[in-house]
């Protein structure tokens, strides 16, 4: 790999604040306050459960159909699937009411 693709990303990892760059020294990672980790923490708390569920909704309607289709389809593990997508939608609703604000007339 040449220097330029190098050099490029560090300056765009500097002007994002994730690393600081010492002159003669090198790069460094940069330190973060516990207000600003706890704030990211958060948000890739939330979006990750918010990805997660998305793909896991889809997921599990294909799951379902195809076992709805094999002719001796296992009852218990149906209903464990049925009562997982029913979780996921909770935790969406969860995730999107947490990431909408509350709209007061």
């Amino acid at each position: 790999m040449s220097r330029n693709p190098v050099r490029e990303s560090i300056r765009a990892l500097e002007a994002t604040g994730l690393i600081e760059v010492v002159p003669r020294r090198g790069a460094y990672v940069a330190e973060i306050d516990h207000t600003d980790l706890g704030q990211l923490l958060e948000v890739r708390q939330i979006l990750e459960a918010h990805g997660a569920a998305l793909a896991a909704r889809n997921r599990t309607d294909d799951v379902i159909a195809r076992l709805l289709e094999k002719a001796p389809f296992d009852q218990l593990q149906l209903q464990r699937l049925k009562k997982r997508k029913l979780m996921l939608k909770d935790e969406i609703s969860r995730l999107e009411s947490r990431l909408l604000p509350d709209i007061i007339a």
